[in-house]
């Protein structure tokens, strides 16, 4: 409990907090605030259970995984081989998230 106080205490990471969770440089003021957000976009996710209309993906925790996912629930879903699936990015200058309309094709 020390040296848990003593990290918090000089705004860092704990030892064991670096161990389990996602790799960060932060301190840990912006750390716990980055973590807000990221479990806040996982919760609006997952209570809709449909792919987002924008996602920010470098703020999910293996964003690797969600892409490979989406690759093989559309592959299930249209009957088509995965190894013929890729992924396509629009980029769009709108940073506003719920100015977006249109979900992805």
């Amino acid at each position: 409990m020390e040296v848990l106080s003593a990290k918090m205490f000089i705004n860092q990471q704990p030892d064991l907090w670096i161990k389990y969770a996602y790799f960060s440089l932060k301190d840990l003021t912006d750390w716990y605030s980055d973590l807000l957000l990221r479990i806040q976009q996982l919760d609006e996710y997952s209570e809709e259970m449909t792919p987002p209309k924008s996602l920010w993906i470098s703020g999910m925790f293996n964003p690797m995984s969600f892409l490979t996912a989406i690759m093989q629930n559309t592959a299930r879903l249209n009957n088509l081989p995965l190894d013929g699936m890729a992924l396509r990015t629009d980029v769009t200058n709108e940073r506003d998230p719920t100015s977006i309309t249109d979900s992805a094709d």
